[in-house]
């Protein structure tokens, strides 16, 4: 499945603090036994989004209408943790959030993210907490990530930092590849290859 290119995305952030936030949270399991990808916006981070009785949690911050539309989370340490469904992934790019920033991430969270066009930033602590500070005390900082030059950047400030990105999931995310995707893309040099193997 093709996925929106990313370039440069400059946006308002929903900040989410807590550390060790788990797959469970992100997508509870009672959701995973879909035949199908739909829903998973709807019950992204159910349980913590939503009473017993289905109403919000007016002080869970992606309820906040401060933060509506933003397409960045700035997430607490080691974001991701837990079991390795691809389902918390799916349900982040179903949201509508295009990049997750972090002090720390598990690496298969991390991993399944660039699978599905969502660009998992990690950051020092210290600048996540720079962030952080900047979205609570106003809800409009909007933070700027830039894909090419792997960065990311605290507009009202300028204050910036590098990330890290391996070469093939930055050129695929660039592309709004997935794997299949790629392939695909290259099938013509693929067949090219083939043709010079023996049987």
């Amino acid at each position: 499945m093709a996925y929106d290119k990313f370039d440069v995305l400059t946006s308002t952030a929903y900040p989410l603090p807590t550390e060790n936030v788990d797959t469970d949270q992100i997508i509870p399991a009672r959701f995973l036994k879909a035949t199908e990808r739909k829903d998973f916006d709807i019950n992204f981070f159910r349980d913590w989004r939503y009473n017993a009785d289905g109403t919000p949690k007016a002080e869970f911050p992606l309820n906040k209408e401060i933060y509506a539309g933003s397409k960045i989370l700035v997430g607490g340490r080691n974001f991701g943790s837990g079991s390795s469904r691809e389902h918390a992934a799916w349900s982040v790019y179903d949201f509508g959030l295009r990049c997750v920033i972090s002090s720390e991430f598990a690496d298969i969270f991390k991993n399944n993210c660039l699978n599905v066009g969502v660009l998992p930033v990690q950051v020092s602590v210290e600048f996540a907490d720079t962030l952080f500070a900047a979205i609570m005390a106003d809800s409009k900082s909007e933070i700027k990530v830039d894909l090419p030059n792997q960065t990311v950047t605290l507009v009202a400030t300028g204050e910036s930092e590098s990330f890290v990105i391996n070469t093939y999931k930055k050129n695929n995310m660039l592309n709004g590849f997935d794997d299949i995707d790629y392939l695909k893309n290259i099938e013509g040099e693929i067949n090219d290859f083939a043709e010079t193997r023996p049987f």
